[in-house]
């Protein structure tokens, strides 16, 4: 109850103070008055909640790096910023930089196992490196699925890997393992020493690197 209306009313309205202040006291003192201090402190983000929130406003750009980035489309699906809702299939399938790869995946029937995979690291071969391969080599492997699926699987590590913790032995999804030697910009991937074109590119569920070269289980 308000007390200033309370004294206002009057006798009657004293009573029913008396009454009310009895029941209070009957009520003990289990609860204990709220400052204006401790709404305060509730209400106040942490420091860690405060960069999530700077986290999840970054510009998925500004985590890249390598010359390659610079043949990312600044808008749309095949962009930095649209590939990074997206799983990582249907990301690559929009970027320019990743016509072939997409192609065959595509053949190999790799599309949903990768988009629905919780999380990967994918170093996907540019056109570059497909244009590399001899065309009678290549149309060969486009056209053996299991061949085809062992070949891109051994990009693909099943786990997302960040820039500074590239260097060391991975398993890939082919069964085996893929070496990487430097981190960052310095890192040589595989026995063909692949180096990264675009580096470390959001996707919903995955980290992709942009590389020079087709690497061979």
């Amino acid at each position: 109850m308000k007390l200033q209306k309370l004294y206002r009313t009057g006798g009657a309205a004293a009573a029913v103070l008396t009454l009310s202040l009895g029941l209070a006291a009957c009520g003990g003192d289990d609860a204990e008055p709220t400052s204006a201090g401790d709404e305060t402190n509730s209400e106040a983000p942490t420091e860690s909640e405060s960069l999530m929130d700077e986290g999840s406003e970054m510009d998925p750009a500004a985590q890249t790096y390598g010359d390659g980035c610079a043949q990312v489309p600044t808008s749309g699906d095949g962009s930095f910023d649209g590939m990074a809702t997206a799983p990582v299939a249907s990301a690559a399938s929009a970027n320019p930089l990743l016509k072939t790869l997409v192609a065959a995946v595509t053949a190999a029937d790799l599309v949903e196992p990768l988009n629905s995979a919780p999380a990967l690291t994918v170093f996907a071969p540019a056109e570059p490196a497909f244009a590399a391969i001899p065309k009678q080599d290549l149309d060969a492997l486009l056209m053996d699925k299991k061949a085809l699926a062992t070949v891109l699987s051994h990009h693909v590590v099943p786990e997302q890997i960040a820039p500074d913790q590239l260097s060391g032995e991975f398993e890939t999804l082919a069964g085996d393992t893929i070496t990487i030697n430097g981190s960052g910009e310095e890192a040589t991937i595989g026995k063909e020493k692949a180096t990264v074109l675009c580096g470390n590119v959001p996707t919903a569920n995955a980290t992709v690197y942009v590389i020079d070269s087709v690497l061979m289980p």
